[in-house]
């Protein structure tokens, strides 16, 4: 860039975007209250698609994942419908974890930091993170973790809530019993973060996808027609 100034490349808080405003809660307490309708409220569209997209990973050959950030067990449960022979998952909220074990996906289940897992060092062929980045203050940590607990050769698998999305106003929030809606704290993070914190890691870029909301994936969601024609979600392969 000749002349003028560029923004930094770090993490920014999504206040400055948030076109709804929402009460904010933290991660912790917020996917707490959510566990019990998570599963019903969240749109496959944000992260299947994309999953059933990827061309660069060989799910019938991975011996055993990390599902970080695992949740309510839905990327384990994917993961297991694809063949893979063991999952382990961690999670920040205990009542996700416990609707996580109900599904019988994952053959480990542990309550942990995403970017410091209890998890043995080069042990996983794949490790995934899924809707998870936009709400870590930094992107560094995890995955510099990510390359921990690989295997020489594997790789690192990040959905993600497109920050565009973010930056357009939506943020990640849920719906009380009393229909109030919640924000859960989050960060817009640009995608040049995300190649600056793989290459500190010394990971490979080997896939990068986009999806873009359409009319079929508006059939799940027919309120967020204003949101037509935008980027809704990403992928990233990376591989150690």
């Amino acid at each position: 860039m000749i002349g003028g100034n560029c923004l930094c490349e770090t993490a920014m808080d999504f206040t400055p975007f948030d076109r709804r405003g929402y009460p904010v809660v933290p991660v912790v307490s917020g996917y707490a209250e959510w566990a019990n309708t998570y599963d019903a409220t969240v749109t496959t569209g944000l992260d299947q698609p994309l999953l059933n997209s990827l061309t660069s990973v060989n799910w019938q050959q991975v011996r055993v994942a990390a599902d970080l950030g695992c949740g309510t067990g839905r990327t384990g449960f994917w993961l297991k419908s694809r063949g893979v022979q063991a999952v382990h998952g961690v999670d920040l909220t205990q009542q996700m974890l416990e609707i996580a074990a109900s599904k019988h996906a994952h053959t480990q289940l542990y309550l942990g930091d995403v970017a410091s897992t209890p998890l043995l060092s080069s042990t996983y062929d794949v490790c995934m993170l899924v809707l998870v980045d936009e709400h870590l203050a930094e992107l560094e940590p995890v995955y510099r973790e990510a390359k921990r607990l690989l295997v020489t050769g594997g790789q690192f698998v990040l959905i993600g809530y497109h920050p565009f999305f973010l930056m357009r106003g939506m943020p990640t929030h849920y719906h009380r019993r009393n229909r109030d809606a919640v924000t859960i704290r989050s960060y817009v993070h640009l995608f040049s973060e995300h190649f600056d914190a793989g290459n500190a890691a010394s990971l490979a870029l080997k896939e990068f996808r986009e999806c873009v909301i359409d009319e079929k994936w508006l059939a799940s969601k027919p309120k967020w027609r204003e949101y037509l024609n935008w980027p809704v979600s990403f992928a990233l392969v990376w591989s150690r």
